[in-house]
Parts: structure tokens; sequence; C-alpha cells
């Protein structure tokens, strides 16, 4: 069966300077697959300066790709026309980060709401999308008579990103591309933003691509994780294993990068260290080679994925003893 979305060996590469080129790869040779009947919810994890937003991007077809393909029910977006491309625009939807900054502030949540209803031509009257309007407000958690009407100006961070997260729901989407949507909103009410992502995979069947640098959110509403630095995926797999059995030195530090509420744990204690002053940073081989604590000559060369159980795989040569998996395989490591 086609695959519903899928990345294939996609590297991203910016280029920059008139008379000296410079180059920045921001995605390396990234593969992953979502399937079409099973619906998902996949992280995205890294620093800042990761990849992660340009990861983003592509997925949408915001920005192309300098090498690799990217797939929506088998065709390359990119040679997508006409209605194909309507059909893609429509079913893979984006929330944006900032729920302070995505909407024009001179037009009502109404406004906000019908301009996607009208662009894709989905109601033959305006009660029909007033309906629809109140279906997507409701399934969001919102009551349609307090919100509908008001400018942004008179709502709150978290009832924007609903609002922003109703939006997209209103056009039925297959994907939804989670761009760090609750690292603006109060803490109070990041859990149920949380909550409502997973009320759209199980309710409504729509896979999510959630983005963030907060391993926390990423254990409570995932199943499957990648792990990125510097554009590599650096260790993906379960969510479960990978937070509780890191096996990667760049991915055990973030994670001991997390403040955890036991008092019997001190924070910080972790029985491995980044290098305080990176040492030569070599254009070719592993990104954490700089940093890492463990690093070997053999580093410098670039190191593939090694599969480290059935769910979990580290691009990292102190697994070198186990199997090698190619990028393109890897998405059957990860679980649904």
């Amino acid at each position: 069966m086609t695959e519903l979305l899928e990345f294939k060996n996609v590297t991203k590469v910016f280029s920059s300077g008139l008379l000296t080129k410079t180059s920045t790869t921001a995605v390396r040779n990234v593969s992953f697959k979502l399937a079409q009947d099973d619906p998902t919810i996949m992280t995205v994890a890294g620093e800042s300066g990761s990849g992660k937003t340009t990861l983003a991007m592509l997925l949408l077809g915001f920005i192309p790709a300098t090498s690799g393909q990217i797939l929506y029910k088998g065709t390359d977006i990119k040679n997508l026309r006409g209605a194909e491309r309507m059909i893609f625009r429509r079913e893979v939807q984006a929330v944006f980060q900032d729920p302070f900054a995505v909407f024009n502030p001179f037009y009502t949540v109404d406004h906000l709401l019908t301009v996607p209803i009208k662009r894709f031509k989905l109601a033959n009257s305006k009660s029909e999308a007033h309906e629809k309007m109140i279906e997507a407000l409701t399934a969001v958690g919102l009551h349609p008579q307090d919100i509908l009407g008001r400018f942004p100006h008179q709502l709150s961070g978290g009832q924007r990103q609903r609002i922003n997260v109703a939006r997209a729901l209103v056009l039925r989407p297959k994907v939804l591309v989670a761009d760090e949507p609750v690292s603006m909103v109060d803490a109070s009410l990041r859990a149920n933003i949380l909550e409502l992502l997973q009320s759209l995979k199980e309710d409504h069947g729509v896979s999510i691509i959630y983005i963030t640098h907060d391993l926390t959110t990423a254990y409570h509403v995932a199943k499957s994780i990648m792990v990125m630095y510097r554009g590599t995926v650096m260790e993906a797999g379960s969510v479960d294993r990978i937070i509780k059995k890191p096996e990667h030195p760049y991915t055990r530090l973030l994670i001991d990068s997390i403040p955890w509420p036991d008092l019997k744990r001190r924070w910080g204690e972790t029985d491995i260290k980044a290098r305080e002053a990176a040492i030569e940073d070599i254009s070719e081989g592993c990104k954490f080679y700089g940093r890492c604590p463990f690093a070997m000559d053999k580093c410098k060369v670039f190191p593939p994925l090694f599969q480290l159980n059935e769910e979990q795989a580290a691009s990292c040569y102190l697994f070198d003893e186990n199997k090698q998996i190619a990028s393109e395989k890897l998405s059957e490591l990860l679980p649904v």
C-alpha cells in the first residue's frame, strides 16, 4: 500500500555569500514514513539549530529539498500540480509556535476560519460554513458563542492556539505539523493542548509530526521519536525506550538536562559529560564529534545507523558491532 507521507533520504543545504560561497546542511539524509490507515504521533526533537523547523518547512512544501524525495500518497510534492496540489495543501496542515503572531489582528475569528473554507470550497452556503466553524471550535474544546465575533487580542494565548488547531481541523487534514505548539502557552494549559493533539489522532484520524525541544511533552504525547542534532538523526525509535534508556551520547546528555521531580535524583549528575570546549569541528563525520566525550578517529567518517533493538537505532560508532540499517528502513523501528 502507498504510504501517506514519505521522506526518502532528504537533505537540505542552504547557501549564502556572493563572492565566497558558504553552505550549511540543515537536514541530512532523513527518512521516515507515515502510514495511510494507521494515524500516529511522531516527535522530532532536538535543541535550537538541530533542523527541526527546516524539516517542517520541507514537509509543508514551503522550501524545496536539495536532494532526496518527499512523497505524498506516492507522488513527489515538487511534481504536484492543479487539483493534486490543492488536495496536498488541504490535507497537510500546520500549527505554528507563536499563537500571538499567526493571526491578523484586524480580522475576527469568523474571518480567520472562513478563509480556508472558501479557499477550498468546503461549503455551499454561509450557513454551512458557519456550521463547520462551530464544529471545529467545539472539537478543540472552545465554546463558539464565546469565540466567534471576537478579535485575536481579546483572546488568551491558549484560546488562540486552540483556534489555530481549529483552523487546520476545519479542512479535515490527514497530516498535522505541530511546530513547538505549547512552547509559548502557559504551563497550566500545555496539558490541554497535548490532550487535544491526542484526540485529533484518536477521534479524527490525523497523523501528527510533533516538533519540540521539550522531551517531557514528547514523552507524554508521542509513540515514536527522532532526536536530531545539527541536521542529523542521532537516535530514533520508541519514545518510551529512548527517554528511559537513551544510548547515543547526545541523547543521554539531552535527557539528563531535564529536571525531574525526584528528590533522590540529582539534576545533571550523569556518568558522562560533554566536552566543555569543542575540539576541532569537522565538515564530514559525526556532527557531535566536537562535543562528544567518546569521540574517536573513526567518528571523522559519517556514522551509519546501527540497530540497537527492535525499536531503537543510533548513529554512533559505539554500537558498530550491531547491525547497520539504511536510513530508509528506519520507519520499521518506529512504533505507531
